[in-house]
């Protein structure tokens, strides 16, 4: 789970609900639109909220930055039906809401898509159902399938407590199963609320929809390879839910920039938002001037990030 260092949003950004041809959505929306536009996607039990330390960053490097909850993540309302979360109807989410930004077919210069976790196999699927609105992927701590053994057994006893129990009661476990050390980690009042909040807000059937995607979720690296697209794959140093020589091999296979940001896990845009910022705002500006993806600016960037 994402924790997010701040929830104060930065000067000049917005909260609000952005509309599309699929409904509603709670955004975060920060920055002019100098050098482009990007959409953020979150991961499992994630939202928006977890972009918030790349807004300024982003949007001083001449971006517009749109972080969103998807459909029945926090603040954006989704139906009780398992059905409405299938991961060709999320694809079909992000899709217009790259439309909404700006990013329909024709569009000069197109929209840079981020998906984060589950979120950066929910943008796969988007660029596979359509590449024309975007201008690049980047696949943010999100593997080539299904998440590793050890994962997979917590998300079905997940899964498994959402058919029994209700959200409360399964946040209380949760808890319970938590690592000693995560009693110790530094999280304020305000932050741990929050996630509490977010939780509860959060629909279940998506929970379980997704949950069963990170468990199924076939390899479908080869199809992407073949989307004349540039592309950007980011991690942490360690992570616990694709391991990350998994994905320095799927960049090679997509023949994409890799970047390690070091001192980060799961979540690099929370944990160290400064140097992941840096890289993909690096890895934007090189997809104006053509040099988005390939070994030659790929392992460079990826090493330099990496031990700043």
């Amino acid at each position: 789970m994402s924790k997010p260092p701040t929830l104060t949003l930065p000067p000049g950004a917005r909260a609000y609900r952005l509309e599309t041809a699929r409904g509603e959505f709670a955004v975060h929306d920060a920055g002019e639109p100098r050098a482009g536009t990007a959409l953020l996607v979150p991961g499992f039990t994630g939202s928006k909220e977890d972009f918030i330390a790349l807004l300024a960053p982003l949007a001083r490097a001449g971006f517009r930055v749109v972080a969103v909850d998807g459909r029945g993540q926090y603040e954006t309302e989704g139906p009780r039906e398992l059905g409405a979360y299938a991961q060709d109807e999320l694809a079909l989410d992000v899709l217009a809401q790259a439309e909404a930004l700006g990013g329909g077919a024709g569009e000069a210069g197109g929209v840079h898509l981020l998906g984060h976790s589950l979120g950066g196999l929910i943008a796969r699927a988007a660029v596979l159902r359509d590449a024309a609105p975007f201008r690049s992927l980047t696949i943010m701590s999100s593997g080539p399938a299904a998440i590793t053994h050890l994962q997979q057994e917590r998300t079905r006893m997940l899964i498994e407590a959402l058919a029994v129990l209700d959200m409360e009661s399964v946040w209380r476990a949760m808890r319970d199963l938590d690592p000693p050390e995560a009693a110790d980690e530094a999280t304020d009042t305000a932050v741990a609320e929050f996630l509490h909040r977010r939780w509860l807000a959060t629909v279940p059937e998506q929970l379980v929809a997704t949950g069963r995607q990170l468990l199924t979720e076939p390899d479908r690296v080869g199809a992407l390879a073949a989307v004349p697209l540039p592309k950007h794959v980011l991690s942490g140093e360690a992570d616990y839910a694709w391991p990350v020589p998994l994905m320095d091999e799927m960049a090679r296979r997509l023949d994409a920039r890799r970047t390690v940001v070091a001192g980060a896990g799961h979540s690099p845009g929370a944990e160290r938002p400064g140097h992941t910022a840096q890289a993909l705002a690096a890895f934007w500006h090189d997809c104006g001037s053509g040099a988005g993806s390939g070994d030659g600016t790929g392992e460079g960037a990826g090493n330099g990030t990496g031990s700043a």
